[in-house]
This record gives C-alpha cells, sequence and structure tokens, in this order.
C-alpha cells in the first residue's frame, strides 16, 4: 500500500504529466532501447515511427497517476494490456527494466523539477502497478497453458492454405504443426504471429484477430496487406505474409488472448459494425451467433472504400440467407461505378447517425465496433448522438490503444 505522503506527491505531479507525458515517453523509448537493444524484438517498430506506443503510454501514466489512489477504477485497462503483454509474452523480469528508465526518462525531461522526493514517490508508485501487472498476467499465463489445448509460449503452426479475401485483405489457414488439438477461444480474440525476415535483425510480433468461429481444427487470421502513404512507408509484416509466406511454412503463435469479446451470455440483439480489415473479430463474433445463437437479432454494418476492397461479403451474404434473424448493411465509401451498376451496397459515403438511427434496434442492444481510428471515433460519436449507453458500446483498437474523443475524422 502506498503512503498517503506518496500518493499526494504522485497527485500533484498530475498536471505536469499531462503535458509532458509524451515528451518523456518519447525519451523513455529512446533509452530503453539504447539501453536494452533486445527489447526491439519484442515492440512493433511501426507504432513507434507513428508515435502510437509513446502517446499510449502517456495516456496508460498519466491514468495510473489520476487514479494512484484508487487503483481499482483502472483494473480493466490493467487486465486489457496484461492481455496484449501475455500474448507477447512480456515476464516479470522486464518490469524492473521499465520502470528503471522509466525513472531516469522523467528526471531526464523535468530536470529540477523532478526532486528526489518525486521520484522517490514515482518509484513506490510503479512498483505497486508493476505488481498488479505480474499478478494478472501470472494467471493468464497459467490459464492459457492450462486450458484444454492450451501451450505455454510460442508454438509452431503451419499454414495450411491462404485464400485471397480481397485486393488487399488475405487470409492464413494454421494448423498445429504437432497435430494435438489447439485452444478455442472467445469470438473477438487474437493470436501474436512471430516472424523472422530474412535481411532484417529483429523478430517481428503482430497480433491479428481470429476471423473464424472457434471450435475448429485450424486459426484463421485474415490480414490487410498495409500499403504506405502519404510518406509512411509499406507495412514490412504484413508484406511479407502476402507475398513471401506460402502453404506449408510454419509460423510461431502464442495462444489466444484479448478482452474485445462477445458476451455470449446477453442474449440481447448485437450490433457489429466495422470498417475495413476491423471486420475480422466481428465476423468471428457473426459467424458464432449464426451457430450458438440462432434466434438472437443481429446486424451488420461493415463499410469499405469499394467492392474490390470489401472482403468476405460472400461469406457473410451466405450466412444471412440461412438465418433470417441476421441483418446485413454495406457501406462504401467510395464505390466504383461497377459497384454502382451492380447496387453492391446500402448507403455511400460515411456511416453517421442518421443513417444508423434507421437500422439499429429500438429495444436495447449491445453494441461492438472495430475499424481505423478515425472511423472508430465517428462509429462512437454517432452511438452517443444516438443515446446508447456506454455499458452498451464495445470497441477494440488495432495496436496501442488510442481515444475516441477529441477530433472526428470519418474514414473507411
Amino acid at each position: 500500500m502506498l503512503s498517503e505522503k506518496t500518493i499526494k506527491v504522485i497527485k500533484s505531479t498530475v498536471p505536469v504529466l499531462e503535458v509532458h507525458g509524451t515528451e518523456i515517453t518519447k525519451r523513455f523509448y529512446r533509452m530503453l532501447f539504447s539501453n536494452h537493444p533486445e527489447l526491439l524484438n519484442v515492440f512493433n517498430h511501426a507504432n513507434q515511427r507513428q508515435g502510437r506506443q509513446q502517446t499510449a503510454l502517456a495516456n496508460a501514466v498519466y491514468a495510473a497517476a489520476a487514479h494512484i489512489d484508487r487503483l481499482e477504477e483502472i483494473l480493466p485497462a490493467v487486465k486489457q494490456i496484461a492481455h496484449k503483454h501475455r500474448s507477447l509474452g512480456i515476464t516479470a523480469d522486464q518490469y524492473p527494466i521499465v520502470g528503471e528508465n522509466l525513472l531516469a526518462a522523467i528526471k531526464d525531461v523535468l530536470g529540477d523539477a523532478a526532486t528526489d522526493e518525486i521520484i522517490q514517490a514515482w518509484a513506490e508508485a510503479y512498483g505497486v502497478i508493476a505488481d498488479a501487472f505480474i499478478g494478472v498476467e501470472a494467471q493468464m499465463y497459467e490459464e492459457a497453458e492450462k486450458q484444454e489445448g492450451g501451450w505455454a509460449g510460442w508454438r509452431e503452426f503451419k499454414v495450411d492454405r491462404k485464400a485471397v479475401e480481397s485486393e488487399a485483405i488475405t487470409s492464413f489457414y494454421l494448423v498445429p504443426a504437432d497435430g494435438k488439438a489447439i485452444a478455442s477461444y472467445i469470438p473477438g480474440q487474437y493470436v501474436t504471429v512471430k516472424l523472422n525476415i530474412p535481411g532484417d535483425p529483429y523478430t517481428h510480433l503482430r497480433q491479428y484477430s481470429l476471423s473464424d468461429v472457434p471450435g475448429k481444427p485450424y486459426y484463421r487470421i485474415s490480414v490487410k496487406k498495409e500499403v504506405g502513404c502519404e510518406g509512411k512507408p509499406d507495412g514490412k509484416v504484413s508484406e511479407y505474409l502476402h507475398d513471401a509466406v506460402k502453404a506449408g511454412d510454419l509460423l510461431p503463435l502464442t495462444a489466444p488472448a484479448g478482452d474485445f469479446t462477445l458476451d455470449l451470455q446477453d442474449r440481447r440483439p448485437v450490433v457489429l459494425i466495422s470498417g475495413g480489415v476491423g471486420l475480422t473479430p466481428t465476423l468471428s463474433m457473426l459467424k458464432t451467433i449464426a451457430e450458438r445463437e440462432p434466434e438472437r437479432k443481429t446486424i451488420f454494418i461493415h463499410s469499405a472504400r469499394n467492392g474490390k476492397l470489401h472482403a468476405m461479403k460472400e461469406e457473410v451474404e451466405e450466412l444471412a440467407r440461412s438465418h433470417p434473424q441476421i441483418r446485413v448493411y454495406w457501406n462504401y465509401s467510395r464505390p466504383t461505378d461497377e459497384d454502382k451498376g451492380a447496387h453492391a451496397y446500402h448507403h455511400e459515403g460515411f456511416i453517421d447517425a442518421e443513417w444508423l438511427r434507421n437500422l439499429i434496434p429500438s429495444e436495447g442492444a449491445s453494441y461492438y465496433f472495430c475499424g481505423p481510428v478515425a472511423f472508430m471515433q465517428a462509429i462512437n460519436a454517432a452511438l452517443k448522438s444516438l443515446g446508447i449507453p456506454d455499458s452498451d458500446i464495445h470497441y477494440e483498437f488495432f495496436g496501442p490503444k488510442g481515444a475516441l474523443s477529441g477530433p472526428v475524422a470519418e474514414t473507411a
């Protein structure tokens, strides 16, 4: 337990963190990788370059400081991050390394303002927060290993086949190389894939949502080939998966993880909204509902730029044809002339509150959405404007956690 004095000191730093938080975390990562370059095999380099990881950590540090006297309030956030840590193989002995470099970064950025009293208070607070993460993650590691078909660490899976789903997305069907059973998962969860790309000095870890229904003898991930734009390079890992990985190749995976999951105990109608490759977890949810809850009213809304980039369309429409409780709606932000001639979509432009109002149930429902950050900001704002309570809104960021508040930029 932290003393009242320590809590008071930490609270006093909240305004400073609000101003300098990202600067501190940028400095932290530079110091961390300089002192421990082996950790470059764990972190996503693209997120580092784009500043997403630094911003996410700054927000997490700020939240911890603001809630230091009531840490139980940030326990859901702790569990969400712990899922990612377990999936990446983060270990307890790495926490002191992080703490040492974080404290050094605070002192480096704040200079004389970072008094010995402040650094000592943060050292104590970090110890408490780290212990919370370590405890939660230890339980997750145990559960992952001891569940039926589960395993510890990395397990090799063979690419059984690849399926092109659109001009941008390809699915990979992965079966265990040892031929043994695999762990089930909750719709919405993901696996981490480890890749060693020839000529690259670092190992790359990427988390991909499972896009099929649980209970199959394989895992399916559906990967978007990230094409660079506006000065951003192509996605090195997704490009390698699309262009170099072939049937028969082996890919190491960790057991399924994640807390963006379908509530199978909720019998109310469900609305699934996705943009681009964000349909991968919502498709798993949709297929599971069709299989296990065939009477549950379900609305599936997906936004793509156009028909050429619309993945799994026939798979979803086939489900809707055989399950009358499922209704499907397509939104194309930039439909082609071919799309328009074929009446291949229901709405053009961006998903907005006015269109959603005519689709969603009048009674209570649960809402799940996933896609690019700007898309999710727009969906979140639209749902709130329609009076949907926060308790019924569920979402997932691909990569470091972002913010759904602030300026809203709509995108497909």
